[in-house]
């Protein structure tokens, strides 16, 4: 929830014009840690700019209590698959310190397009490593089995790599639009209609692969889990395309951009729920041997 919190903030900074509120880093100013007037730059604008910074101090403590709890499930004599949690909790810490150093980079490369793309897709990746921290640790340890028909499941791993495809296109078009978030930033040097056009294109390849998806989920009576998650990730699109247009048919205003933005990271969560809801490693408070016998799905 942070991780998708903090992205979803990231953009009203830049949204709000506010990319460059605290024009160095790591201080706001020159010459203060916290905002003070500058000739440059507006107080709500360094405000804004500064709260988001602030923000990541939650998003560490929240990762540390992730690390802590793991490391408390894998203590000496707990079972060996409670110690992957340790491995999966790790990258968070890990990964909030990287984002705040490449926050760095983009307040000094001026909010260039490439290192603010960067910077959203690395929380795209620190959504993913928390959902699979999320997913492990409510199972149990044997090894995992399929629920669902192989092809079914090699379709879903299809959908996930479309999505993030989709992500990437997506921050193309953001860092060629408008809403640069300062005056003085750069954008990339593409046609804004070339590159819709591709967006487009690839969002409906991913409601297809979505549709495939549920339709093959259903004629083979797969667990309704399953089923249930694809029907809500295809909800999801439809919502996220509903804004996608309405967006573009009202000149891309800020608002819309923010609840696209939103609505992207709901999407690739609900990617990764469907997934991972197509094979199971059992229950925690299961046997071991109960844990490891083959779900009938694979006899």
């Amino acid at each position: 929830m942070v991780n998708a919190g903090i992205a979803v903030t990231g953009a009203a900074v830049r949204l709000t014009g506010s990319g460059l509120g605290c024009p160095t880093w790591p201080r706001c100013t020159p010459d203060s840690f916290v905002p003070a007037p500058h000739d440059a730059h507006s107080p709500v604008n360094m405000a804004i700019e500064f709260g988001n910074r602030l923000l990541t101090f939650l998003v560490l403590a929240v990762a540390i209590g992730c690390f802590l709890a793991a490391v408390r499930l894998a203590r000496p004599g707990s079972d060996q698959g409670r110690r992957v949690l340790v491995g999966l909790a790790t990258l968070q810490p890990l990964g909030v310190v990287a984002q705040a150093l490449w926050g760095g980079v983009v307040v000094r490369s001026v909010l260039n397009p490439v290192t603010v793309s960067v910077h959203f897709l690395l929380s795209v990746g620190m959504i993913a490593a928390a959902f699979a921290l999320f997913a492990r640790s409510g199972e149990g340890d044997a090894p995992p089995h399929r629920l669902v028909h192989r092809d079914i499941r090699t379709l879903g791993f299809f959908l996930t790599a479309a999505v993030f495809v989709l992500i990437i296109v997506g921050v193309v078009v953001t860092g060629t639009g408008p809403h640069s978030g300062d005056q003085r930033a750069s954008r990339f040097d593409f046609d804004i209609e070339s590159v819709v056009r591709l967006h487009t294109d690839v969002v409906w390849i991913v409601v297809g692969l979505t549709f495939a998806l549920l339709f093959a989920l259903h004629v083979t009576d797969s667990p309704g889990r399953a089923r249930r998650g694809a029907l809500v990730l295809l909800g999801v699109e439809l919502g996220q395309g509903v804004i996608g247009y309405v967006q573009y048919f009202l000149a891309v205003p800020a608002l819309m951009v923010g609840l696209h933005v939103l609505g992207a990271t709901l999407v690739w969560i609900a990617t990764l729920r469907v997934v991972f809801l197509m094979r199971s490693r059992g229950t925690l408070d299961a046997p071991a041997a109960e844990q490891a016998l083959p779900h009938a799905a694979n006899a």
